[in-house]
């Protein structure tokens, strides 16, 4: 910095020490360069979640240029390895899997950018296999949360069980075949007990969820303890304001009671019987009592530690992007 920097105001001071540089929604299309849109229409409307509407203009001014990022960055490690391979002459060894990590608040959109980000992805060449796993399963099963009275506290760190997504984690960049992890159901709220996914040496793994850029506690007998994210060669952290995520929260939970609370085995079922504005009372509790505490303790500190930040305006569009520098 120089002196007058020093002068200047501090969002000034701040804007030129950022790790980040920032594009707008035009400057950042402009890289998809003549990447080649691989989706459909109708496949991108598949890909999306409830009340997230995504349009192909969408996937073709943000998720292509970003497709073509990562493959850039993919083929790079691909290379960086075989240089290890060879430094280290063992031309056997497995490769090991190019992690990203997806985080966000609730209601962002996190699992139509994971569902998205995976369908092109697997049409690079370069990466034809590329799985995709939320952290819910890693949530402990309600059951247990219930013991710790930790219900209200679902989806907040305490409520996974780190050490089982850690080791997860590790063996898929190990190598290892097979890896096994739990399944989460949305419809009854809970891990689905003797359910398990599959994890089989992906050319590239997606894990999405709430707190994987969170950082552990640092335990004080100086032992090693590794983040969540020690694991990602990549990770993206998608962004709106809190008024717009409260309204998301909020009309994704009363078209829910319309559809999926209906189910008789859903967890949520007594909302689809009592009145809207009782509905709408309950969601309110359930976005100020959690999810906005959680965003604000847990998710949103976790920000400046991606790699990618996908800012969102009103309309579901990602208005700015911030790439971290190298």
């Amino acid at each position: 910095m120089t002196p007058a920097d020093y002068a200047a105001p501090p969002e000034q001071i701040e804007r030129s020490v950022s790790p980040f540089r920032e594009f707008t929604r035009a400057e950042w299309a402009r890289l998809r360069a003549d990447t080649p849109l691989t989706l459909t229409g109708d496949e991108v409307v598949k890909l999306q979640s409830l009340n997230d509407p995504i349009s192909l203009e969408e996937v073709i001014a943000i998720y292509l240029p970003l497709s073509r990022l990562l493959s850039l960055y993919v083929a790079a490690t691909q290379g960086l390895f075989k240089a290890t391979q060879r430094f280290l002459l063992a031309e056997q060894e497995t490769k090991a899997p190019y992690i990203i990590g997806i985080a966000g608040s609730v209601a962002v959109g996190k699992s139509t950018t994971a569902r998205i980000l995976q369908a092109l992805l697997a049409r690079w060449p370069n990466t034809p296999k590329v799985d995709l796993v939320t952290t819910d399963g890693f949530l402990y099963p309600n059951a247990e949360l219930e013991r710790q009275g930790l219900m209200e506290r679902k989806g907040f760190p305490e409520s996974y069980d780190t050490q089982k997504l850690l080791q997860f984690l590790s063996d898929i960049k190990s190598g290892k075949r097979n890896v096994a992890g739990p399944v989460y159901s949305h419809l009854v709220y809970d891990v689905v007990p003797g359910e398990e996914v599959y994890v089989d040496q992906p050319d590239i793994l997606i894990l999405e969820g709430l707190n994987v850029l969170q950082p552990a506690r640092l335990p004080r007998d100086g032992s090693d303890i590794p983040f969540v994210s020690d694991f990602f060669d990549f990770s993206v952290y998608l962004d709106a304001d809190e008024d717009l995520l409260h309204e998301w929260y909020v009309t994704r939970f009363m078209r829910l009671r319309e559809t999926a609370f209906r189910d008789p085995q859903s967890y949520f079922r007594k909302y689809a019987s009592v009145s809207e504005g009782e509905a709408l009372q309950m969601a309110e509790r359930l976005w100020s009592r959690i999810n906005l505490t959680n965003l604000r303790e847990n998710v949103l500190p976790t920000r400046r530690r991606a790699d990618l930040v996908l800012r969102k305006g009103r309309s579901h569009l990602i208005e700015e992007v911030s790439l971290r520098r190298l």
